[in-house]
């Protein structure tokens, strides 16, 4: 990683102090629904943004969800700790994705569809595991942000464009011009944040999850078929499902669960 990106990382804000309260909280075996929604509660603009992200039609619920309570009724505190931090995380940069060829409303949308597909294909599965994986769908892309700051400050945007045209993966188009790559970055402010060790060791072996801390591979390998199958316009195609039902059948995962989830988005 260049100095340049570590700097960058390195100047972060801070996050406000209602993060500290949410980790506490989630972190806390002894804490219940209510603790989660009573802390969120506090905060109405957050409280808008996570009943705005739990009514998107990509979670397939029948019904209008009113309450933070009932959010986390549905969803479990893992998840909506996951819209939590998305929406305040997001709001501590500036955002412009134009060098990987998408504006905001499509990165929104990625994330929102990498999030969609986890909570859906998890929910039933462990609630444990969906704790991680909440906030690390929703926040594994928060490296090109800076990725893309640094390839406009070098002016190299154009043959950053030229190798994502080739046969070149995204990764290996920003390795080539800004010497890393999104999980990366994304991974070392999380670090810089001083969130847990799960967290930041998925994201930062969801391309080679092999690498991963033996009790963290699973969320790896997961987080590795999400971001496969949603492209980084946010769309998915036939190609796209076919690599990540490879990656579930190598792995062992749950395909039945993965056709179902795939369905709502």
């Amino acid at each position: 990683m260049t100095e340049e990106i570590l700097k960058k990382i390195k100047q972060l804000p801070p996050l406000p102090e209602s993060v500290m309260q949410i980790e506490a909280v989630y972190q806390n075996p002894e804490s219940t629904f209510s603790d989660m929604s009573k802390i969120l509660e506090k905060d109405p603009l957050l409280t808008a943004d996570i009943l705005k992200a739990a009514n998107s039609p990509l979670y397939g619920f029948s019904r209008e969800i009113n309450s933070i309570n009932q959010a986390v009724g549905l969803f479990g505190m893992g998840t909506v700790r996951g819209f939590a931090l998305a929406s305040i995380v997001k709001k501590s940069f500036d955002l412009d994705l134009s060098v990987y060829g998408i504006d905001n409303d499509t990165f929104s949308m990625l994330s929102k569809k990498q999030h969609a597909l986890t909570t859906a294909w998890c929910l039933k599965q462990d609630a444990k595991l969906l704790g991680i994986l909440s906030p690390a769908a929703f926040l594994v892309e928060i490296g090109k942000v800076l990725i893309a700051q640094q390839i406009m400050a070098d002016k190299t945007q154009e043959k950053f464009k030229e190798l994502l045209a080739s046969s070149a993966t995204i990764e290996e188009a920003e390795r080539e011009v800004a010497k890393v790559d999104t999980p990366e970055v994304s991974a070392r402010v999380f670090e810089h944040w001083r969130f847990e060790l799960g967290l930041v060791n998925t994201i930062r072996n969801c391309l080679h999850p092999e690498k991963a801390n033996k009790e963290y591979k699973k969320s790896a390998q997961i987080l590795q078929v999400v971001r496969t199958v949603v492209l980084v316009n946010g769309t998915v195609t036939d190609d796209s499902i076919a690599a990540a039902k490879e990656l579930i059948e190598k792995y062992n995962l749950d395909m039945q669960s993965f056709d179902k989830a795939l369905q709502n988005i």
